[in-house]
């Protein structure tokens, strides 16, 4: 059995995408990744809404005329693929907010005021007259609201810039949506411009830095230095205790016998009928040890022949 074919999730957006007046016109347009004919709208709580094409197209759009607050909420669209009648997932949500240009606008502070450096926490304090709303922070430039805050005992929301930059240079507002009807507006009220300049850099900071740099890089010399060393000294300890275990071990070449002297004993020669005289010789090995006791063993005897008279 194949497994079932998935079909791709469709996408829903506003035109106008904000600032929708009670009253006006809005379209909400639902772009399509396969070529689809029927389209479903959908509005949580409300009734869905269902469109045909004759054609099979890749967009359908829902437009609504003279917008009334029952229209203000959030929507999904669907759509199902003719060839093999499966309906897509539902589409992400939009919100539809509609603006009533009777609530009165929220008033506006900024602390500190207007030109701060960069890096400094600023604080925007929006209010009404007491209504229990959502305050949003909105700025110029931006499609979406910046933050969104549950206003403190009813009528007072503080929002906090951390760390500003240049980039939060800007037109700031307040709008309000009230607790009873979530996707109604007010107006947006009035404006706070803030401008945050660059901060330079205190006296001393560029010295500061090219002495750390310095510190660092003979810091890092003076390392290698020592590794370097510890390396050569490993490396002669190395090679004298290979030479010395190379001497003492049994392929090594003997070493030279040692010398032998001989010593002419005090006696009288001797010598016998043939005329030959004979001389005693003492055979002395060299020792660098003391000399011994005269108890010591008798050293050997040799004799020699030594011609006297012509004879031998």
């Amino acid at each position: 059995m194949l497994p079932p074919v998935l079909v791709p999730r469709p996408s829903l957006s506003l035109h106008p995408s904000q600032g929708v007046s009670l009253g006006g016109n809005v379209t909400l347009r639902c772009h399509l990744p396969r070529l689809a004919a029927w389209v479903w709208l959908y509005q949580e709580g409300g009734w869905p809404y269902k469109k045909r094409k004759e054609k099979e197209q890749d967009a359908a759009e829902f437009s609504i005329v003279s917008t009334q607050r029952e229209h203000a909420g959030r929507y999904r669209c669907q759509y199902r693929v003719s060839e093999s009648a499966e309906v897509s997932v539902k589409s992400d949500p939009v919100e539809l907010v509609l603006t009533d240009l009777r609530y009165p606008p929220s008033s506006i502070s900024l602390h500190p005021e207007q030109h701060v450096g960069t890096g400094t926490n600023v604080t925007i304090r929006c209010w009404n007259k007491d209504y229990g709303a959502a305050f949003l922070l909105h700025k110029d430039g931006s499609s979406d609201p910046l933050q969104r805050q549950e206003s403190s005992g009813g009528d007072t929301a503080t929002f906090t810039l951390f760390g500003v930059t240049p980039a939060y240079s800007g037109t700031y507002r307040c709008s309000y949506r009230l607790w009873r009807y979530a996707f109604m507006s007010s107006p947006l009220g009035d404006s706070v411009m803030l401008e945050v300049t660059p901060t330079a850099a205190p006296p001393g900071a560029a010295d500061s830095s090219h002495g750390n740099l310095v510190v660092a890089v003979v810091g890092g010399c003076t390392a290698a230095f020592v590794f370097i060393l510890v390396l050569i000294i490993f490396f002669l300890l190395s090679a004298r205790r290979r030479r010395t275990q190379r001497d003492e071990s049994p392929g090594a070449p003997p070493k030279k016998p040692e010398a032998t002297e001989f010593q002419l004993c005090p006696q009288v020669p001797s010598s016998d009928s043939e005329g030959l005289t004979y001389l005693e010789l003492q055979a002395v090995t060299p020792s660098t040890q003391p000399p011994s006791s005269p108890a010591a063993t008798q050293p050997s005897v040799i004799y020699t022949e030594v011609a006297v008279g012509g004879r031998h």
